[in-house]
């Protein structure tokens, strides 16, 4: 089920689900394929398909009688001491959703491509279990707070509070509004005593605004704008340094003594690197990271740049080129599947795994595919099992490629970071701590190849 999105079309048709009369469809129609062993059975799922409509066409009404809003202006009936919005609709779509809001008298949490906010120790949409604690979030980055707040959980550390603002807030367009609104309230929370700031590359002059700021702030302040040259001590490269760069000042101690390199934290990884090259055949010799997070692709893109070249990318950063098609791979590639091309009209990957899936099985048919590189991410509103979907297909990959995967989260999120750890690493991955240590093991497999 999906928007007629010239993308959808091409996953339709990659998945030989497109008929004549999906392929005529509008941007705005909504498509229902499927694939059964009988009429009968694709007849039932029309069915249920059209029950499912009726239903949603009901106003909200279920057939328990409770009522489900369907509209801004239901739901404010339904709560009227509501003070608070979250927007969580293609990008497109948000401004329009964020004004009403606005013009209802609500605050408004979220933007495009930051689905993600711990207030008052509550999660909104995408998060994770974590502790609550005196480190503060700023973040232009859904998936990279998340990362960022489940590594500072996990070192014992917590949060005070973690606001995601939408990568789009740091673009020249918008000038950092909310991001640097965030900041400023941060600084005069007394319940935080450790700023972390977490975005893509922000425009040059939205930057130094920011940076502007940090200036002022006599809290410390710990940066992590993957890509944009460190400025202090305590600014950090990749996510995993981030975050502990703020447990280290949270702790009192020196930023600059915090070394997380891959090296210095795992002491076999040359060895297993060689051993894991030592696999792949004569023509095997490029990474394909297939991310759900745009972050996470973007910090994979700055770290492959210190080893390889000929880096592709639908979101180009850090001196990659652009795909000219999403759906195709061009030697090593990095592909975001969290970005609106894949997520319009359709459920966000770390959701719906099925493209990730589908891509993956294309990938390993590649002859010259040696690493697949994938993220897991936990939390409210993520898939609840993702073993479930991955182990078999890992187990399937691994056969041919090596796969190389991180898993961000905690042990109290409802899928249970452990419990996932153990399940992709039996199924054959090989499972590191932060998507930093994963993105760095893919590039070194590549380099080593490279130099055979």
């Amino acid at each position: 089920v999906v928007m007629g999105t010239r993308e959808n079309k091409a996953i339709l048709a990659a998945s030989e689900l497109l008929t004549p009369e999906l392929e005529a469809a509008r941007g705005t129609d909504l498509l229902i394929a499927v694939q059964a062993e009988s009429d009968e059975a694709a007849t039932r799922a029309l069915d249920a398909a059209d029950e499912r409509l009726k239903e949603a066409r009901s106003g909200g009404t279920r057939a328990d009688d409770t009522f489900h809003p369907v509209s801004l202006e239901g739901a404010l009936k339904v709560v009227p001491g509501a003070n608070l919005a979250l927007i969580s609709v293609a990008g497109r779509y948000a401004g329009r959703e964020a004004m009403r809001a606005l013009e209802s008298g609500l605050n408004v949490v979220m933007g495009p491509d930051c689905g993600t906010a711990i207030i008052n120790g509550i999660p909104l949409a995408f998060a994770n279990v974590v502790n609550r604690g005196e480190i503060g979030i700023v973040a232009a980055s859904g998936t990279g707070l998340q990362e960022v707040s489940s590594i500072i959980s996990n070192e014992g550390a917590g949060i005070s509070q973690a606001i995601g603002t939408g990568g789009r807030d740091v673009r020249q367009e918008v000038g950092g509004i909310t991001f640097i609104d965030g900041l400023r309230a941060l600084a005069a929370d007394d319940a935080t005593r450790v700023i972390v700031l977490v975005s893509k590359p922000p425009d040059k002059a939205v930057l130094d605004r920011i940076n502007e700021v940090v200036e002022g702030i006599d809290k410390p302040v710990v940066r992590a704008f993957l890509g944009a040259a460190p400025v202090g001590p305590g600014d950090a490269r990749t996510l995993e340094e981030a975050a502990l760069k703020a447990v280290a000042l949270w702790r009192e101690g020196d930023p600059r003594e915090i070394n997380v390199t891959l090296e210095s934290r795992d002491a076999a990884i040359w060895d297993r690197t060689e051993l894991l090259a030592r696999r792949c055949t004569d023509d095997q010799k490029y990474v394909r990271a297939l991310m759900s997070g745009g972050t996470f692709a973007a910090e994979a893109q700055v770290l492959f740049a210190d080893v390889m070249s000929d880096i592709a990318s639908n979101v180009p950063t850090a001196g990659a080129h652009r795909l000219s098609d999403p759906l195709m791979t061009a030697k090593n590639t990095v592909i975001d599947f969290g970005a609106d091309e894949f997520t319009v009209g359709r459920p966000h990957p770390m959701i719906d795994y099925s493209i990730r899936k589908q891509r993956i099985a294309d990938e390993v048919d590649d002859p010259e595919t040696a690493v697949i590189l994938l993220d897991v991410v936990l939390g409210y509103g993520s898939h609840p099992d993702p073993s479930a979907e991955l182990a078999d297909v890992i187990a399937d990959a691994s056969d041919k490629v090596i796969v190389i995967c991180s898993v961000t989260g905690t042990d109290q999120d409802p899928q249970n970071r452990s419990v996932v750890l153990k399940e992709l690493t039996d199924a054959g991955a090989v499972v590191t701590r932060s998507n930093a240590a994963a993105c760095k093991e893919a590039g070194y497999v590549v380099k080593w190849l490279a130099a055979r």
